[in-house]
C-alpha cells in the first residue's frame, strides 16, 4: 500500500533582513491511508508551518509534496483544484477562519459551490447531522455560536467535499476542556465512518494520544531523531 500524502526533504525558509530562519528543515514523513498521525513540539518548532506545506497553502522553498504517488508540488492553483478537495485544513480559531458576515448555511455550503457541485441543501443538512449541530444555527453567524460550535462548523466544511485527508492544526485548542472530549470523539467518529487520514498537529500530547496512532516529535523545524512514537507516548 502506498501513502495517501508524503513529504520529501520538505525545506520553508523565511528571509528577515539578512537571516534565514528555517521553519521546517529536509523533512520527510509520509501518511498511509486511515491513519491517523499526531504531530507534536514546543511553540515555533515548525508544526503549523510543515501543515500550511502539506495543503499546499505555503510553497515550500525546497522538497516535494505527493498526494497517492503525484508530486503536486509545483501545480498550479487551478492544477490544485482536485488536490484541495482531496486535503482539507481545519485551524486552530474558527474565528479567523470563518467570515463573521456570513450565514452558517452560507459558510458550510460555500466549498460546494466554488467546486460546482449539486444537491447544495441537502449536502448541508446530511453534513450538520454528521457533525452533530441543528438546523436551527444555519441562519446564525459565527459570532452567535459557541467555541465548540464554531469548530464543528468548521470541521462540516473540510469534509462536506467528501475529502481523503485531514490537516488539524490545533483543533481543539480554543474551546474548554469539556467541549474538547466532544470534538475529539467527533474526530474520531467521522475518521471510523468516512475512512478519513488525519495529520493532527499539537502541543498537547495527552490529546494527540486520545486520537492518534502514531505520533512524531518536531524540534527546530526538524523530527526529532528517535521520538517517531507509535502509541503517542513519549518516555
Amino acid at each position: 500500500m502506498r501513502p495517501i500524502i508524503a513529504v520529501r526533504g520538505l525545506r520553508k525558509d523565511y528571509r528577515r533582513g539578512s537571516d534565514v530562519m528555517h521553519a521546517v528543515d529536509g523533512v520527510d514523513q509520509a501518511l498511509m491511508p486511515g491513519e491517523a498521525v499526531g504531530v507534536i513540539g514546543e511553540s515555533g518548532c515548525g508544526k503549523s508551518t510543515l501543515a500550511r506545506c502539506m495543503t499546499r497553502l505555503e510553497h515550500p522553498t525546497s522538497g516535494a509534496v505527493f498526494f497517492r504517488g503525484t508530486d503536486v508540488t509545483g501545480l498550479s492553483d487551478r492544477a490544485l483544484r482536485p488536490f484541495r478537495r482531496e486535503v482539507q485544513p481545519v485551524f486552530q480559531d474558527p474565528l479567523t477562519a470563518l467570515n463573521p458576515r456570513w450565514t452558517i448555511r452560507r459558510l458550510i455550503a460555500e466549498p460546494l459551490k466554488v467546486h460546482g457541485e449539486r444537491d447544495v441543501p441537502h449536502r448541508v443538512d446530511e453534513v450538520l447531522r454528521d457533525v452533530g449541530l441543528g438546523s436551527e444555527l444555519l441562519t446564525r453567524r459565527p459570532r452567535d455560536l459557541s467555541g465548540g460550535e464554531r469548530q464543528r462548523v468548521a470541521i462540516a466544511r473540510a469534509i462536506i467535499l467528501r475529502p481523503s485527508v485531514l490537516v488539524l492544526d490545533e483543533p481543539t485548542a480554543s474551546v474548554d476542556m469539556s467541549m474538547r472530549r466532544g470534538l475529539l470523539a467527533l474526530l474520531k467518529r467521522l475518521q471510523s465512518e468516512h475512512g478519513l487520514t488525519y495529520l493532527y498537529i499539537s502541543h498537547d500530547i495527552r490529546t494527540v494520544e486520545e486520537t492518534c496512532g502514531r505520533t512524531i516529535v518536531m524540534y527546530r523545524g526538524r523530527l526529532a531523531n528517535g521520538l517517531a512514537l507509535e502509541s503517542g507516548v513519549i518516555s
